[in-house]
């Protein structure tokens, strides 16, 4: 079945306190958004490879491209004002049937494992969504009371969430919803249930100035 992958690249530098998005920062002497295609392209080389950038910083990632002599193959498709319209623009360049991984750019660390599981399960069940268990201990927080929560019965979502490439796309021809977190909110919207899948602990999502200084102890565990 054809595979490919839509990389969402929207972030800015605010929340890291840069000019560069985060995207573009160095994370073991190149930007993590290469790294990010290069764990899929690893993955598989036949996978179609689309990568989703704000307007204003294609030039910029084509510097980059040249800069670093990457070469890895893949279309540049220029995102909307929302995640939710950079999603859609990417999965209208995809017409075959097949399966599409939809990840986020600043995920670098995502196994092969994570991505095998995710295929595989969405193959077979139409979708799959990486989750892993929290760690620590959870409290709900009511107005001003507040109770344990059992933390079996709480997931952490991740990136990649695969789906069926005309599941997808259907759902995507809603009308935008605030409750639309993610990809997976979105298909679930229309009635189909979402099938969770083991993910990987190191996929943290590159966000703070500490999550870069952990990826970078990371990279060189994950394989």
């Amino acid at each position: 079945m054809k595979r490919y992958v839509l990389i969402v690249a929207g972030g800015s530098g605010s929340r890291m306190g840069t000019e560069v998005a985060k995207q573009f920062l160095d994370l073991a002497g190149k930007p993590v958004l290469m790294h990010t295609i290069e764990r899929f392209w690893s993955f598989d080389n036949s996978i179609e490879i689309i990568a989703v950038l704000p307007e204003i910083q294609i030039e910029y990632w084509n510097f980059l491209q040249k800069e670093y002599s990457f070469c890895i193959p893949h279309t540049l498709v220029t995102g909307g004002d929302s995640r939710f319209l950079s999603v859609k623009n990417g999965l209208n360049l995809i017409r075959e049937t097949g399966l599409v991984a939809i990840h986020d750019g600043v995920r670098p660390l995502v196994s092969s494992e994570t991505i095998r599981r995710c295929f595989e399960a969405a193959e077979k069940y139409g979708n799959a969504v990486p989750v892993i268990s929290p760690a620590d201990s959870l409290r709900m927080v009511t107005g001003e009371t507040n109770k344990p929560v059992n933390r079996q019965d709480i997931k952490i979502i991740q990136t990649p969430q695969v789906f069926n490439t005309a599941l997808i796309r259907q759902a995507y021809l809603q009308e935008y919803n605030p409750d639309f977190t993610d990809d997976a909110t979105v298909l679930e919207k229309t009635g189909h249930a979402i099938h969770l899948v083991e993910g990987n602990r190191e996929n943290i999502k590159i966000t703070n100035p500490e999550d870069l200084i952990i990826s970078a102890a990371l990279l060189p565990t994950i394989s």
